[in-house]
């Protein structure tokens, strides 16, 4: 007779944040509960998700307690989908009851921050995921191959391109949106820190250029056309060990929301990747342009299979450092500077109105093809030079 196959049981899982974006939390939870992966034991939320909202998952327990609702499930996964200045006391508390923990970007809203959280999580022995999806694309390594063999010859640089549209009401959704800080805590929501740091972690994924060490310097230029104390109009370049440029531009300030994407310059071609499409343009010398598109690898899915057979995590804290480094150069730049009036107008939104930066998409993608930074691209609203962290 054939030897007998184990069965193991799903592992139980705590979500805290079950609306707005930890909605697609709760659902891809649901996905891998069909797969026999998980089982939801438990909801941190504020007020109780009502039956609607946990249309298929059973009657998982309810707190807005989430040290108590951890001790009380017994869980051995965390999903965190909360404000950002709360990560790293929730994923250290997640650590101390035995949990593993998969917790959204931005990890942490400071350096500091990000370290205690890391390393205090090391301490314990626990896995903690960091939820840049995009890292999770099949696309990246190999992007990194085509790179490595020496496709496009010499890389020059890497660019990324971010034209989003967000109304007032994404400013007004939650208490911590669009601030610098709330109550004396850091929180620095903003373009590059928050609803485009994709376009940020992914281009330096692609230039090698993943842990703190790796970064060497770092220029921002932070604006806001909405009335906010954040920034919703911005461009970096970092420096990097490899003597690679990375710049990133983002808006939220866009006449119509586009696809992001980073661009590898290499001296022989170039690579186009749109991180959430999983999809790749590789153009050089000599070949006809090439289209793809990759599969992709849930990172929750992934932390399951790390906990119940080692598979390596995709996305673990130290992957993330020189994205951290990016977000303390944006908390300690000077605050972003409000555009002019004559500079942006009004439209309507979805629900509320919006402001449109004028040409500014053009700006975006002259920023990635060119590596410059909106001052050095002659927009009329960022003639100073750009802040400087070394």
């Amino acid at each position: 007779m054939p030897a007998a196959q184990s069965v193991r049981e799903p592992l139980p899982v705590v979500l805290a944040g079950a609306r707005g974006h930890g909605r697609s939390h709760l659902l891809n939870i649901h996905r891998l509960e069909r797969l026999g992966l998980v089982r939801l034991a438990g909801v941190c939320e504020l007020r109780p998700l009502d039956a609607a909202e946990l249309d298929g998952l059973g009657d998982p327990a309810q707190s807005d307690d989430f040290e108590a609702l951890l001790a009380a499930t017994g869980a051995r996964l965390a999903v965190l989908s909360t404000p950002i200045q709360t990560h790293t006391d929730m994923t250290l508390a997640a650590a101390r009851h035995g949990a593993d923990i998969l917790l959204e970007k931005p990890p942490a809203p400071s350096y500091a921050e990000f370290r205690r959280m890391a390393d205090g999580v090391a301490k314990t022995g626990r896995a903690c995921q960091i939820g840049f999806q995009s890292l999770g694309s099949h696309a990246v390594p190999a992007v990194r191959e085509l790179i490595e063999r020496g496709t496009i010859g010499e890389v020059r640089g890497v660019g990324a391109a971010g034209a989003w549209v967000r109304d007032e009401a994404y400013f007004r959704r939650a208490p911590w949106a669009g601030r610098r800080r709330l109550d004396g805590l850091d929180v620095v929501d903003g373009a590059l820190t928050n609803p485009l740091a994709h376009a940020v972690a992914t281009a330096l994924a692609l230039a090698g250029t993943t842990r703190a060490e790796d970064v060497t310097g770092i220029e921002t230029e932070l604006f806001h056309a909405h009335a906010i104390e954040s920034d919703d109009t911005s461009a970096v370049r970092v420096s990097t060990a490899a003597g690679l440029p990375v710049t990133v531009a983002a808006t939220l300030c866009a006449e119509k929301t586009g696809e992001p994407y980073v661009v590898v310059h290499g001296s022989r071609g170039r690579i186009t990747f749109w991180y959430r499409e999983d999809r790749i343009l590789l153009q050089r010398a000599g070949h006809g342009p090439e289209e793809i598109t990759y599969g992709r690898t849930d990172l929750l899915e992934n932390l399951v299979a790390h906990v119940t057979g080692g598979t390596p995590l995709l996305v673990p804290p130290d992957a993330t450092g020189a994205f951290m480094r990016v977000v303390e150069a944006v908390r300690t730049a000077p605050d972003p500077r409000p555009l002019p009036a004559a500079h942006w107008r009004a439209e309507p939104g979805e629900s509320t109105e919006r402001r449109v930066v004028e040409g500014v998409e053009a700006l975006v993608d002259a920023s990635a093809e060119q590596l410059r930074l909106y001052s050095e691209l002659g927009a009329p609203w960022a003639s100073a030079a750009p802040a400087e962290v070394r």
